[in-house]
């Protein structure tokens, strides 16, 4: 899901002058100290949308005449742009406080497409430098930064100085969560993962066996995993086994995001009694999987032997990874638990992020 900033104008930005609340000449007209260095960063580093939202009283009326407002505006905008800064949307309410209108600030009639459900707004900051912005977080359901000398109720953080908004900011761990629901003629799969969980699972695939693999990918990649499957087991299982992948692929692809801070690599030796399991992984945007291992049990469990491959083959298909396995050794339970506990620890490395270091890992800047 997007996240957004919605950062004030005047106050926030702009030094709001002193006799007046309108930047309504050059000599007014002045930057926060250190707001355009800490948004070009916050803008190139890290994953917001930016929306201004700004109470602009009578813009337009013979009080506060257009010319004394777009000049000043335009050449904001073209500062920051030229610093590498772009809104995504700007919102301006031109009414009057007394009018009470559901489209001024804290109200949020002009902010409804925010709501729809594409945005995480949980995760995401008004900041602005009046009680009004801190409300009109909570309107929206998103956190509060305030811009001042005094605690505002409310607000996560307050502080004067831009550089402590990029700090705190850089600091936040979005969350990666995913909810997919797969449903065809054949099965019906429902997966919610929590990539920064603490093992918590909830597997029923009707097999067994099946299960018991998947809970050890929920151990120890320490993400918090349920899979509920209906699957057509009254004809065989590989159905349910592929299903289960590609929605699983589905689920990890989508908690991923664009990647970044991730590292994106992963790669474990696993040793199971005589078993060496060796698996690596790289969330690389594109699918292959390589598959070293050789079982002469038909099943393992109610597990065919033949799904083995065919379950990590559609998770790189729709995870868009590539996923290299390879084992030796004796017993065939072993070798495909050593596997799947190998397939855990490569995850829990590949996934695991630096938030010294939010760029997406690789030159090509997308994955």
């Amino acid at each position: 899901m997007k996240k957004a900033l919605f950062i004030d104008r005047d106050g926030t930005i702009l030094v709001e002058p002193k006799t007046d609340y309108q930047v309504d000449s050059f000599e007014k007209f002045a930057f926060l100290p250190k707001s355009i260095s800490n948004l070009a960063k916050i803008y190139q580093e890290l994953d917001y949308e930016f929306v201004m939202v700004t109470n602009q009283d009578g813009l337009g009326t013979d009080s506060y005449p257009e010319d004394t407002f777009w000049p000043y505006q335009n050449k904001m905008l073209d500062i920051l742009e030229t610093e590498g800064i772009k809104f995504d949307d700007i919102l301006i309410d031109r009414s009057f406080e007394h009018e009470g209108l559901e489209s001024r600030k804290p109200g949020i009639g002009m902010m409804k497409r925010y709501l729809a459900g594409e945005y995480d707004l949980a995760n995401s900051f008004v900041i602005g430098d009046r009680q009004t912005d801190v409300k009109l977080a909570q309107n929206l359901g998103a956190q509060a930064i305030f811009i001042g000398s005094n605690n505002a109720e409310g607000a996560v953080l307050t502080t004067e100085n831009w550089d402590d908004i990029y700090t705190f900011l850089k600091q936040q761990k979005p969350t990666r969560r995913a909810s997919v629901r797969r449903a065809t003629s054949e099965t019906d799969i429902h997966v919610d993962l929590d990539l920064d969980g603490t093992g918590k699972m909830d597997i029923h695939t009707g097999l067994g066996f099946f299960d018991h693999m998947l809970e050890q990918v929920a151990k120890h990649a320490r993400i918090d995993l349920t899979i509920k499957v209906k699957g057509d087991l009254h004809i065989d299982e590989h159905h349910t086994i592929e299903d289960t992948g590609l929605a699983l692929g589905e689920a990890f692809l989508q908690a991923l995001g664009d990647k970044r801070g991730i590292s994106r690599y992963g790669f474990f030796l696993l040793p199971m009694d005589e078993v060496l399991a060796q698996v690596a992984i790289d969330f690389s945007g594109r699918p292959w999987a390589v598959w070293n291992a050789e079982f002469k049990r038909e099943k393992v469990g109610d597990m065919p032997t033949e799904m083995f491959f065919h379950f990590f083959k559609s998770f790189s298909d729709t995870a868009k990874a590539n996923l290299n396995i390879k084992v030796e050794g004796d017993n065939e339970h072993h070798k495909i638990e050593a596997i799947f506990k190998g397939f855990a620890r490569a995850i829990r490395m590949a996934v695991e992020r630096n938030l010294e270091d939010t760029t997406i890992p690789s030159t090509k800047g997308i994955l």
